[in-house]
Formats: C-alpha cells, sequence, structure tokens
C-alpha cells in the first residue's frame, strides 16, 4: 500500500509540475478560449478523435487534481462541441474526475483533508448519517460550495464509490448544462459572471 501512495504522489507532483512548467494554466482562461475558438474549431474538424479524447483526458485529469479551470473547461465544450455532445463529454470526464479526486482523498490525503475540513467534517458526517446519498446530491446543486472541496471530504466519509458516482453525476448535471451551453454561445459572454 505503501508503494501505492508513493506512486501516485509521484504522478500527482509530475503533473503540476508540469503545469508550471509549461505554463499550461494560461490556457485555460476566457480570454484564451475567445481568441482560439477558430483555430480550435479547425483542429477539431481536422482531427474529431485526437481533440475529443485530448479535451475528456485534460478535464477529467484538471478535475481529480483539483485544478482551477473546470468553468473555461465547460465553457470550451460548448464552443467546440455543442450542447449535446458538449454536455455528454462534461459531465462524465468531470464525474469520473471528481471521482478520482475522491479517491486520492481516501487513500493518500486523509490526514491532511482531515486536518484542514476538521470543522465540516463534523457537520458533513451528521449530514451523511441522516440523508446519506440525498446530502451529497444537496451539496451538488449548491454553487456555494467548492466541488473540489467536496470531492475531498467525501473521500473522508464511508459513502461507496458507486453511489458517489451516480449521485455526483446526477447532482452535477445541471450545473454543466448551463455552463456547456453558455459555451455554444461564447460570443456573447464577456466574463464568468456573464453566465
Amino acid at each position: 500500500m505503501q508503494i501505492k501512495k508513493l506512486l501516485l504522489a509521484t504522478v500527482i507532483a509530475i503533473v503540476l509540475i508540469l503545469l508550471f512548467i509549461f505554463d499550461l494554466h494560461h490556457y485555460i482562461t476566457l480570454e484564451y478560449l475567445k481568441s482560439s475558438k477558430l483555430k480550435l474549431n479547425s483542429y477539431y474538424q481536422d482531427n474529431p478523435l485526437l481533440v475529443l479524447g485530448a479535451y475528456f483526458v485534460v478535464y477529467l485529469a484538471s478535475t481529480a487534481f483539483s485544478l482551477p479551470g473546470a468553468a473555461v473547461l465547460s465553457l470550451a465544450g460548448g464552443a467546440l462541441f455543442g450542447l449535446t455532445a458538449g454536455t455528454l463529454l462534461v459531465s462524465f470526464a468531470s464525474t469520473i474526475g471528481a471521482t478520482l479526486a475522491m479517491l486520492i482523498a481516501r487513500v493518500l490525503l486523509r490526514d491532511w483533508v482531515q486536518n484542514r475540513f476538521a470543522a465540516q467534517m463534523k457537520t458533513i458526517n451528521s449530514g451523511m448519517l441522516k440523508e446519506g446519498a440525498f446530502y451529497l446530491f444537496t451539496m451538488r446543486l449548491l454553487p456555494a460550495v467548492p466541488f473540489f472541496a467536496i470531492n475531498l471530504v467525501m473521500g473522508l466519509t464511508p459513502l461507496r464509490t458507486v453511489t458517489f458516482f451516480w449521485v455526483s453525476q446526477l447532482g452535477m448535471l445541471p450545473g454543466t448544462l448551463v455552463y456547456v451551453n453558455a459555451g455554444s454561445e461564447l460570443g456573447k459572454i464577456q466574463t464568468i459572471d456573464d453566465i
């Protein structure tokens, strides 16, 4: 088990180092998306499977490692793939990524999450005891609770992984639809607040 934790920590560290070395966070901004929309659409037309796969992996990884940029990536899904395909891609990439983040917290970051969110864990444990999966569903519907925090703290609960997955899939779907639809209307959006 120790080797698995070390391997996982190494992979996470490599991903984060690569993000900073290659300055990749600049590519996940609304400004970059708007200025590159025509170029990205052209590349998608020429290489649809490559773009679909790369988009899915980038979204999944950014969610799994709790990196910022989900809103812009969701907008990009709508801008590049349209409402239907964009919603499917974002929904599954975000849910699989969230599930991986929850498992990372459960296996690797348990002590850190417990210390970082100690006060919140009392409320969450109480809510999970009373409401079960419905508590997670409600948290997914409330935009006031950051999804990365939900993913991490749910790793400390006894909630089964498969339950976390399907409840997250359903609970995040309304927000996914809003952002992907907004992305399909990208020309009208000036800031994230316009959504």
